[in-house]
């Protein structure tokens, strides 16, 4: 199996190459012990057509493509763009770890034996990179993001902040984002120099989905940390002294102002603490006073609908124009109030026409109503229906969030969102 930053794919044998993987031991003996790397590989792909020397992570990628770490795709393409999921993580860190177990290993509910990373995952958790969530689901399709990137590699190599972790988030003008789990990590993998912020280096962006590129950064400046390749002066490393990037035209939507957004389906159904990654898209033109179009119709929105208290809630964290540019953006919408009960005997049909229905709906449907057969298409990501069955299992009805996302989701922007 070739990983492509994570990605299992299958490969002609024309562009199958040889592999010299770089190896970080993260079996760190406080921070005096330095990991051991390999030659690079004179068989690695080094340039991709999507990735031009301009392009602000093109060194962080070429670095690590000469080594064998990261690879492209049969396309010529490196695709610095897409995003990681969760088990894609896991991969890339396996190829690019050798620490001992810290821990044994533990049977996640949604990862299978045979599943493409399963040993990964396993890895991943037993040297104390990743853990999975409550009732030992582990969400191996979940786009991950960038604060989850950073608590990973920083708990993985057992960094550790100097200083009082909210001094050292002070850096970042987001840093009311950085959820209360991660901020001693996140203070630590920025005192080590992990962080890479583009293309504003004083945002985190902390919530939005980490692409390939940003994983190649930060593993890359992992590697810069303990010693084994040389610093790249970028501007966008948060804590190097060039650390004030050029922004040239760039235009500021203030905070306050709403995006009007839409979905394919006609209503969306969650259950109980469902989070379910979802792209909605944007419904009407957003212009400047003098009549140029900043957002067209079209344009993705990226995020996570969840249920809150009080409801459920759409966080919207990238902005993924027509030609691939993406944006952070930290909006939300209102909390949605609206529920629908469903109760033992009632037809399904009825309630899944034009719907879309998160893991933990499909669970509460499957368990009250008796029917086990939920259409693919109508399932969004997160937490699998089967795993979270048995919650539901002995109950006569459920009451789920229902969202009208034509209506219910349009988007206010929490911070200024700059273009």
């Amino acid at each position: 199996m070739n990983v492509y930053l994570g990605e299992k794919l299958n490969m002609t044998n024309q562009t199958k190459r040889s592999s010299t993987a770089l190896i970080v031991a993260a079996s760190f003996i406080g921070s005096s012990s330095l990991p051991f790397i390999s030659t690079a590989s004179v068989f690695a792909q080094t340039t991709f057509n999507d990735v031009p020397t301009n392009y602000w992570a093109q060194p962080f990628i070429q670095e690590l493509a000469s080594r064998d770490i990261l690879k492209g795709f049969p396309d010529g393409g490196f695709r610095p763009n897409d995003p990681v999921t969760r088990a894609q993580f896991a991969a890339i860190l396996s190829k690019a770890t050798n620490k001992a177990p810290i821990r044994g290993g533990v049977t996640f509910v949604d990862v299978s034996s045979n599943y493409w990373a399963a040993s990964a995952i396993q890895k991943s958790y037993t040297t104390g990179f990743l853990s999975g969530y409550p009732g030992n689901v582990f969400e191996p399709g979940q786009n991950i993001p960038r604060v989850q990137i950073l608590v990973s590699l920083a708990n993985g190599l057992n960094y550790s902040a100097s200083q009082a972790p909210e001094t050292t988030l002070q850096t970042y003008a987001d840093a009311s984002g950085i959820p209360n789990y991660a901020r001693n990590s996140v203070a630590a993998a920025t005192e080590n120099r992990l962080v890479v912020n583009y293309p504003n280096v004083q945002f985190l962006n902390p919530n939005q989905t980490a692409t390939r590129a940003e994983v190649a950064a930060f593993i890359y400046q992992a590697l810069v940390r303990s010693g084994q390749v040389n610093a790249i002066a970028s501007p966008y490393i948060v804590g190097q002294v060039t650390n004030t990037p050029p922004v040239q035209n760039q235009t500021r939507i203030p905070a306050g102002n709403t995006i009007s957004v839409q979905y394919s389906k006609d209503k969306i159904l969650l259950g109980p603490d469902d989070k379910v990654p979802l792209t909605l898209s944007v419904s009407q033109n957003i212009a400047n006073p003098q009549g140029a179009i900043l957002i067209p119709v079209g344009t993705q929105v990226v995020g996570e609908l969840r249920t809150v208290s009080g409801g459920a809630q759409f966080f919207a964290s990238t902005l993924v124009f027509a030609d691939g540019r993406r944006v952070p953006i930290n909006a939300t919408s209102q909390v949605v109030t609206t529920t629908e009960k469903v109760d033992k005997g009632i037809s399904v049909g009825n309630i899944l026409k034009g719907a879309a229905i998160g893991g933990a709906a499909a669970a509460a449907i499957s368990a009250v109503t008796g029917d086990h057969v939920l259409a693919t298409e109508k399932l969004l990501g997160g937490a699998g229906a089967g795993a979270l069955l048995g919650l539901f299992l002995g109950r006569d009805s459920v009451t789920l969030s229902s969202v009208n996302p034509n209506t219910d989701l349009t988007e206010t922007l929490n911070s200024d969102l700059l273009l």
